[in-house]
């Protein structure tokens, strides 16, 4: 065991000392190490001295001070005269080490910024959406049998070998390697790669993925997770045979028979591929189409959700307040989509919003506006803004919802919106599970759930009339909190929903900017962390 501790080597370093050999301790140094591990130091070297104390923890003898004292008396001046004799030498030769040196401390702090590149590469924030979308890439199994086909064509013999036999193993051998590496290394990339995208999916993203899967459970049986267990499987199976047949032509007695093993060989791995992967491959197919189809949703610009029961008008407030043609983002697990509209704002300043203009969709693709389109005015900036309605909610415990009422509260859950709830109290949902005592109960129990989002109660169809002790419920849950009557047909409390929608969009734009100055600070943190460690 060494004398000295690893805080005391940290210590001595600090300081500008170099370690010497265990039985080469200057006394100059025997106080600053018994000061480090916690040992006083008396002037004498009697029992229980600094001296005496390190010779029991080193197990090793060590001289006394006056002996030390003369040993480097004696060393200094063998080593001036020896720096004197190959000063000469050391001089001719220094620019040479010093080169080597530097060339050696580049290729160190290149490795160094590569790793580093790497793990920041691998360090993916989880809150970015589209992850879906970078899923890999599957090919059918034809397209591989195909591809590793080629690569056993382009194998060639090695001509630089003159016996026969070990020309043709070792063809027979590359091959069969070749051919191996080129139908399992795709399985393996398509399970690691699910696995790492899934793993840090926005939450958002992963209630959808789950969705996706429960109704293709539902559906036909299909389980993700079974159908990358059986990739899996197919390639250690593949790989297994890979390797027999590739030992079968390595250890071939003659050159024909070698040659036999990998024709043979091929063409039998080609069919345990197909057989052991091609009804995974397919069905990993089929998901991956509704999964990469799955519309992104942009996590920095401020929206508000429609929130209600079936049937009571969502759908014709968003077109009413925001792009008349507006987009339909439909999810792989149900015909019913979100109807998505924009509108485009005008900011005063941070949180003030001045005006809006409600653009055409086919401009919103383009990323342009007509600008006899915008107002007149000084604005600090413009932003479009998303409006959108979701699929009913009924009253009933969160484990009997179905997929589309399980969408909108991961809606909700998980993005920065704010709400509107849309109630239709004439008595004529056309659902009989949207009753005006079922709505108003849902709201009670929506808003309890999200009791922090800006939040705007809208009493659509009002042209309908309502049913009788209706306002009196309502607004006995709302509690003295303003609600909007609101009627497409007539225009009734159009233009002041759009007030109030502008309004909460500001609200979560100051939230949005928020959480992107606390990202912010938390990165600007995490880099000086790694600057200090380096």
């Amino acid at each position: 065991m060494a004398v000295f501790s690893a805080a005391s080597r940290t210590a001595f370093f600090a300081r500008g000392f170099s370690l010497p050999s265990r039985n080469r301790i200057p006394a100059s140094l025997v106080s600053h190490s018994s000061s480090f591990i916690g040992i006083s130091t008396p002037s004498s070297t009697a029992t229980g001295s600094p001296i005496n104390t390190l010779r029991n923890i080193q197990g090793t003898p060590i001289p006394d001070v006056a002996a030390l004292g003369r040993f480097s008396t004696i060393s200094t001046s063998v080593y001036a005269k020896k720096s004197n004799q190959n000063s000469s030498a050391s001089s001719t030769s220094g620019a040479g080490a010093a080169t080597k040196q530097a060339n050696a401390d580049a290729k160190a702090l290149k490795q160094k910024q590569k790793k580093k590149d790497n793990n920041n590469k691998n360090k993916r924030k989880v809150s970015d959406t589209g992850g879906l979308r970078r899923l890999p890439v599957v090919k059918s199994t034809t397209e591989l049998i195909n591809k590793a086909r080629k690569v056993a064509f382009q194998t060639k013999p090695d001509t630089n070998l003159k016996n026969a036999r070990n020309r043709a193993r070792k063809e027979g051998a590359e091959t069969m390697d070749a051919i191996t590496k080129a139908l399992c290394v795709p399985l393996r990339d398509v399970v690691n790669g699910y696995k790492y995208e899934l793993r840090r999916l926005h939450p958002f993203e992963k209630v959808v993925a789950d969705l996706t899967a429960r109704s293709r459970q539902k559906r036909d049986g299909l389980v993700l997770q079974d159908v990358l267990d059986d990739i899996h499987e197919a390639r250690k199976e593949v790989l297994i045979a890979g390797k027999d047949w590739t030992a079968k032509a390595k250890n071939a007695d003659t050159a024909r028979e070698a040659m036999d093993a990998m024709k043979e060989g091929e063409e039998r791995m080609y069919v345990l591929f197909e057989e052991l992967a091609g009804g995974p491959v397919k069905l990993i197919i089929e998901l991956q189409k509704a999964l990469r189809t799955t519309p992104v949703v942009m996590l920095d610009t401020p929206a508000v959700v429609l929130v209600g029961a079936p049937n009571v008008g969502k759908s014709s407030i968003v077109r009413a307040i925001s792009s008349a043609t507006p987009e339909v983002n439909n999810y792989p697990f149900t015909t019913r989509g979100m109807t998505l509209g924009h509108v485009q704002v005008f900011w005063k300043d941070d949180t003030t919003t001045a005006a809006a203009v409600i653009p055409e969709l086919k401009d919103i693709k383009k990323g342009r506006f007509d600008e006899k389109t915008l107002l007149s005015g000084t604005y600090a900036f413009t932003q479009l803004c998303q409006v959108m309605d979701s699929p009913g909610l009924l009253v009933r415990p969160d484990n009997k919802r179905n997929e589309m009422e399980a969408l909108t509260l991961a809606a909700m859950q998980h993005l920065p919106t704010a709400v509107m709830y849309v109630l239709d109290l004439s008595g004529g949902a056309g659902d009989k599970c949207s009753s005006v005592a079922d709505q108003i109960q849902l709201r009670k129990e929506v808003r309890a759930r999200f009791p922090r989002r800006p939040w705007i109660d809208v009493v659509a169809k009002y042209d309908l009339g309502l049913a009788d002790g209706a306002r009196d419920d309502l607004e006995e849950i709302l509690d003295g909190s303003p609600y909007i009557e609101l009627s497409i047909q007539d225009e009734t409390g159009v233009d002041e929903l759009r007030d109030e929608v502008m309004r909460m969009l500001g609200e979560v734009r100051v939230v949005l900017d928020a959480m992107a100055a606390v990202e912010a600070k938390k990165s600007r943190q995490q880099q000086q962390q790694q600057q200090t460690q380096e």
